[in-house]
């Protein structure tokens, strides 16, 4: 890795971790100058404009995520222990300072028209792919019914995600994750029955 790419990983990650605390609209080069010490000018030569940095931060985040919440779960064996890995990882991810910074994003941008919003749009479908793909893989192990709807399965874990996602960080409810985890147990036993 060249030191050019280095130092930019670093203020990637930095303006990763501004942007859970100011979402990815509160994201400015001026902002993240100040956040790093470096020159407006500096920042600006390497993203150009405040969308590239937006679409170069939620990029970043989205590998992030990649490689701290999915492949490590994917290491689970298939079935319910792949879901429940998954889901874990997810609230530990959630956890962080800020939280998940592609769901601030989702409530940020959900209604603002542009390439950000595409991009986010794209990363969410993933998302939710990717649990109804590790769903599959579990209906093909055996432990879900055959007939269980992997999309509707899906939807369902992004909703008790979301439930915990406002209940922890907006009411600072000290059961949110309890009732994250009973939520979850709910959902393997609909789909096990």
């Amino acid at each position: 890795m060249s030191k050019g790419e280095e130092t930019r990983g670093v203020i990637l990650d930095e303006a990763g971790r501004l942007a859970r605390r100011v979402g990815l609209g509160g994201l400015t080069i001026g902002s993240l100058a100040t956040s790093t010490s470096m020159s407006k000018s500096g920042l600006f030569a390497h993203f150009g404009s405040k969308e590239s940095l937006q679409l170069q931060v939620l990029e970043h985040s989205t590998d992030r995520f990649v490689d701290e919440v999915i492949r490590p779960a994917l290491k689970a064996p298939r079935g319910v222990p792949r879901v429940r890995d998954l889901f874990e990882r997810w609230l530990e991810w959630d956890s962080a300072e800020g939280g998940c910074p592609l769901v601030a994003a989702s409530f940020e941008l959900d209604d603002q028209p542009g390439p950000v919003r595409e991009r986010l749009v794209q990363v969410q479908r993933d998302w939710s792919d990717t649990l109804a793909t590790v769903f599959t893989s579990g209906i093909a192990e055996g432990h879900f019914r055959s007939d269980a709807d992997p999309r509707q399965f899906a939807q369902d874990v992004q909703g008790v995600m979301l439930a915990y996602h406002l209940a922890s960080r907006l009411l600072a409810e000290p059961a949110a994750v309890d009732r994250a985890r009973r939520g979850l147990d709910a959902l393997l036993t609909a789909a096990t029955a």
